[in-house]
């Protein structure tokens, strides 16, 4: 598992995956994330606007980052 740290206290899902390197554009975000291949602490979530807080897993291409 891989920490991705973030300075505010949440993060959009779009955002992060961008942030944490594993999705290049925000088009590609959309749709992998409108096509379910991202799991957020164990569900697919397919919300790009999706809030995430310190704690949260994000699984996606097979790797897991933990928001930190």
């Amino acid at each position: 598992m891989r920490d991705v740290v973030v300075r505010e206290d949440g993060i959009r899902l779009g955002q992060f995956l961008k942030l944490a390197g594993v999705i290049d554009s925000g088009g590609e975000t959309k749709e992998r994330i409108a096509a379910g291949e991202v799991e957020v602490n164990g569900q697919v979530d397919t919300r790009r606007g999706r809030q995430l807080h310190r704690g949260d897993v994000v699984r996606v291409n097979g790797e897991d980052l933990r928001v930190a």
